[in-house]
């Protein structure tokens, strides 16, 4: 039986005995840790060298007499007999030794570790490695996941993590966006994040919606900034979790701003942004070889400029432009681009109810306006736009880009 400890070994002197492999991982954690490390050995692996000068080195072999002055030593010269002398030399002065040629012979043993900032998860195998292996990718996935119980009980410092949600569906978060929210106390939402996460927060979680529809925003962003910094200032983690990706059109950099000015900690996690992920579950692809090197992602909400866009040779993608759609094919088509030009519209790009409408730039206003398209949804314009259908069908693809 073994009594479990983590040790702080900031600023205090460990051997490592040995210039291998072995020896380099044992002595990068202890550097990574703060630890005053020395190695002793005649000549060092690669990975050691790259250590240097975060950890000092004396060219030649170990001695018992080097274990003077260590809180801790490991040894990995590869020779038994060397390891055995250090770890004879570490009992007799009360230093505890990890010996990585005879682990029942230690007095001390290196657990499998798992590090998440702040939270740290060890676990002994048995001296079995691969079993180790497997406890160590089990332990990752579990705190990765966001079913691990990662949220605080004790008053700490307020920090804003946005969070960037995906299209909508749930499994399409990041890992990093899943352990940020089991961490948080106050999730500020919007309406086109991945919503149903949210059952699985801890009860104790504040959710605060700021939910916005086109034309119609109950929660200004001024409001919204307001919100997101007070709670940070009062200590509490927060995650503003938004639909999409926080820096494409999702005003993302407002709240960064935002919380710099009132000296919050502020992080972003990336989400999959909408102007890929929703083309991509209608089957387009917003580049393809020989049709489309290049993609301009668009606001929908505003006026735009039809002359400058129609030059361009790419794919086109707007984002929320349901309601402007006839004026963005009117201006389209007044600076120059093709009637022939395909478009589609991809409504609830991985949500239930997910619909594309296909026509070109000279009817698919009237085609959507027959269907009743509505937002959410995402606006697909050039070459591309057709290629979806056809790969579905399985037919060859009929155009090519005006020249």
């Amino acid at each position: 039986m073994t009594y479990p400890l983590h040790l702080d070994v900031s600023g205090r002197r460990v051997l490592v005995a040995g210039g291998g492999p072995v020896a380099a991982r044992r002595a990068r954690d202890l550097a990574d840790a703060g630890a005053d490390v020395l190695v002793v050995a005649p000549a060092l692996c690669e990975d050691l060298r790259d250590l240097l000068p975060r950890v000092r080195w004396e060219a030649r072999e170990v001695e018992p007499a080097d274990v003077a002055g260590a809180w801790l030593a490991h040894t990995a010269t590869g020779d038994p007999a060397a390891d055995a002398a250090v770890a004879a030399a570490a009992e007799a002065l009360h230093v505890w030794c990890v010996r990585a040629d005879d682990a029942a012979a230690s007095s001390a043993w290196t657990p499998v570790v798992v590090r998440r900032e702040e939270v740290t998860v060890s676990a002994t195998a048995g001296g079995d490695p691969r079993r180790a292996t497997a406890l160590r990718e089990a332990l990752s996935r579990w705190l990765d996941s966001g079913a691990a119980p990662l949220r605080r009980t004790r008053p700490g410092p307020g920090r804003v993590t946005l969070v960037g949600g995906g299209p909508g569906e749930v499994d399409l978060l990041t890992l990093r966006g899943r352990r940020r929210l089991a961490e948080a106390d106050v999730v500020v939402v919007d309406r086109l994040a991945p919503t149903d996460v949210l059952d699985e927060l801890d009860p104790a979680v504040e959710v605060v919606d700021v939910g916005k529809t086109p034309d119609h925003h109950p929660v200004p962003q001024e409001e919204i900034n307001r919100i997101v910094v007070g709670h940070a200032l009062a200590g509490r983690r927060v995650v503003r979790l938004k639909g999409g990706d926080p820096y494409v059109l999702g005003r993302g950099g407002e709240e960064v701003l935002a919380c710099r000015a009132a000296g919050v900690d502020v992080e972003v996690v990336p989400g999959v942004t909408s102007a890929l992920a929703v083309p991509a579950a209608a089957g387009i692809p917003v580049t393809h070889r020989g049709l489309a090197r290049s993609v301009t992602v668009v606001s929908g909400h505003e006026e735009v400029d039809g002359d400058a866009l129609a030059r361009v040779e790419g794919t086109l993608v707007f984002l929320m432009g349901v309601t402007m759609l006839p004026r963005i094919a009117a201006a389209l088509l007044a600076g120059g681009k093709p009637a022939t030009t395909p478009v589609a519209v991809v409504e609830n790009g991985w949500r239930a109810g997910q619909r594309t409408t296909r026509g070109t730039l000279a009817d698919i206003a009237d085609l959507a306006a027959e269907r009743g398209v509505r937002n959410p949804a995402v606006i697909v314009v050039g070459a591309v736009a057709a290629l979806g259908a056809e790969m579905a069908s399985g037919a060859a693809f009929p155009y090519r880009p005006h020249s």
